[in-house]
């Protein structure tokens, strides 16, 4: 029996990108009980749930996460096509991001998305701050942190905890003397002024903040990687450092990690009414599931 049920297919698109029937029906412009018709009437005719209901939630199950993969695939590829057949020019986005998380996680996967795009011109803004987007040209932005911005929506790609960081000679005399009586002698090297993660890390850790003058506030994460490496002072560091880790050239000093911090996608309300922009959420989305840190 051929399958007739297109409508409900992109319906249920909408709903597995979300999890949610009333954020895909605010999208679709339907009713949340429109959204819900749909999806029963899709799993009649394919003879299977797509959707596990649990504790007001839904997620996907594992047919559902199947047809999902497929469905995108076949959605993106079509809406492609209708491009390419329009003669429209490509279409560039710009994708703002630390060059640290660029070199070290985004630049090995990039082929992946330029081979399955090529409509899709992608230009890689660096950034070291957190900014208004729009006075960079910047459309969509890589931000690392707890995730507790205001100013546009987020979404977690993965978590990636903060872990206190020194070199060889620090880590010898935090070896000798301890970690408590060592911190008061160390310069902390924060990324941003004002910034709060050594101030929530002392707290997690049980132990006083004491804010000095020789601390040093370095927004580029590659230098201050560097820094930690010459012994410069003590850096809060992701587990993006793990080759340094393993080489010696870092080493973790504290157990105590902040485990709410992680890679964030942040952009403007209504960004991902973008084709191209829809299309790079959608498949970093996708890499960054299957990725794994610590």
């Amino acid at each position: 029996m051929r399958f007739r049920s297109f409508d409900a297919l992109r319906v249920f698109d909408v709903v597995a990108r979300y999890l949610s029937f009333t954020a895909a029906a605010d999208e679709l412009s339907l009713t949340k009980g429109a959204v819900s018709y749909q999806i029963k009437r899709l799993e009649r005719e394919l003879g299977f749930q797509v959707f596990t209901r649990q504790h007001g939630s839904i997620v996907l199950t594992e047919k559902g996460k199947r047809l999902w993969h497929s469905s995108q695939a076949a959605l993106n590829g079509l809406e492609q096509d209708i491009a390419q057949l329009r003669d429209t020019a490509p279409e560039r986005i710009t994708i703002g991001m630390s060059t640290y998380f660029a070199s070290r996680w985004l630049s090995p996967r990039l082929m992946v998305f330029m081979t399955h795009h090529p409509q899709i011109g992608l230009r890689i803004q660096p950034l070291i701050d957190l900014i208004d987007l729009k006075t960079e040209n910047v459309d969509m932005a890589i931000r690392w942190g707890n995730g507790k911005w205001t100013d546009m929506e987020i979404e977690l790609l993965f978590n990636c905890p903060a872990i206190p960081t020194a070199g060889a000679g620090i880590a010898s005399r935090v070896g000798d003397i301890g970690l408590e009586a060592a911190l008061p002698g160390l310069t902390l090297l924060h990324d941003r002024e004002g910034s709060r993660a050594w101030v929530d890390w002392h707290e997690a850790a049980g132990l006083p903040y004491r804010s000095t003058r020789d601390d040093l506030v370095i927004p580029d994460p590659n230098v201050r990687v560097q820094a930690v490496i010459d012994d410069q002072g003590l850096a809060l560091n992701d587990f993006l450092v793990t080759d340094e880790l393993s080489s010696g050239q870092l080493f973790k000093i504290s157990e105590v990690e902040l485990s709410d911090y992680g890679y964030y996608l942040a952009y403007p309300n209504g960004a991902l009414d973008d084709l191209g922009l829809r299309s790079f959420r959608d498949w970093i989305i996708t890499e960054a599931t299957s990725f794994k840190t610590g």
